[in-house]
């Protein structure tokens, strides 16, 4: 991020900031933890998770669509810390039981039984990583996220989001638990179901809508939940839900809808509507012509994202 300047308006000129990247100290490891959900878009478990062969994961999280969240902070340039939460995350995944009680213990039953094991992360925050930090974890076949940060000031911290591999990018995920426990238990279709009930031209629409969605950029990736899919870069920018039977895409989007024309039958105010997944303004897309209208608060959610 050497390239990377902020600047400041004063008067008529423009002033540059200094930034720190240096190693990760225990007190922005703090605000992290006090603010995960504004940053990550996650929720907050545990701090320093003791596991039952001895380790330590720094913090423990689940994220907006209910993943597990493992977070590693890399404290020392020569730490390994892709490695660490590799481990801790297989961890994880054998100890399912153990990751439940906690959140139903903080967050209640119905958040328990909603919790998505398809694909759980692993998220690196650290002041820096190698090329080989990248190109390795593009080889794993795992959910994992290098963010870099940089401090301008005590003020100001930037956040950038350096490569994310997403494990789960079918949109027929494996959900093992739908019979079992949950919402699956109810009989409800998942989104895979209703993908496969989409007619000839709804299913041209919604690739032409997903293409737009991942094209914003690289940082882009695709998450596939029980009922709902979720396009985020740090954190969702967009949830889309098919109704096949209305020939429609239902898109939630994380925008205030009172900055928003709200029209019936294309925008419409959620926040007191229950819904799958996050956002409080929805769109309704039935055309092409349709999907000419959201662009533009597509483009402000994934920017505000």
């Amino acid at each position: 991020m050497s390239d990377l300047k902020l600047f400041q308006a004063s008067s008529s000129t423009m002033v540059e900031l200094e930034s720190s990247s240096a190693p990760l100290e225990k007190g922005l490891q703090t605000q992290f933890e006090k603010n995960l959900d504004t940053l990550l878009g996650v929720r907050f478990l545990a701090i320093e998770y003791v596991t039952s062969h001895g380790g330590r994961m720094d913090t423990l999280g689940i994220d907006e669509n209910g993943y597990p969240v493992i977070i590693e902070y890399k404290r020392d340039r020569s730490e390994n810390v892709i490695n660490q939460g590799l481990f801790y995350l297989d961890w994880l995944m054998d100890h399912r039981g153990d990751f439940e009680l906690l959140v139903r213990d903080r967050y209640g039953k119905e958040a328990a039984d909603q919790i998505e094991w398809s694909a759980p992360r692993l998220i690196c925050i650290a002041a820096d990583f190698t090329k080989y930090d990248e190109h390795a974890i593009k080889q794993m076949g795992r959910n994992i996220e290098l963010v870099r940060y940089r401090k301008f000031g005590e003020d100001l911290l930037l956040l950038e989001l350096l490569t994310a591999v997403s494990a789960s990018a079918s949109t027929k995920p494996t959900i093992p638990s739908l019979k079992s426990s949950g919402a699956g238990s109810s009989g409800y279709k998942t989104v895979s179901d209703y993908m496969n009930d989409m007619s000839p031209q709804l299913a041209e629409l919604f690739a032409d809508v997903e293409t737009f969605l991942l094209g914003r950029g690289d940082d882009v990736t695709k998450k596939v939940t029980r009922f709902y899919l979720a396009y985020r870069r740090i954190k969702n920018f967009v949830c889309l839900e098919v109704r096949p039977t209305l020939g429609q895409l239902k898109l939630f989007l994380k925008i205030d809808p009172s900055t928003v024309e709200l029209k019936d039958g294309f925008a419409r105010d959620v926040r007191k509507i229950g819904h799958f997944g996050t956002g409080d303004l929805e769109l309704t897309i039935a055309s092409h012509d349709d999907f000419e209208r959201p662009k533009e608060l597509i483009l402000r959610s994934y920017e505000e994202s």
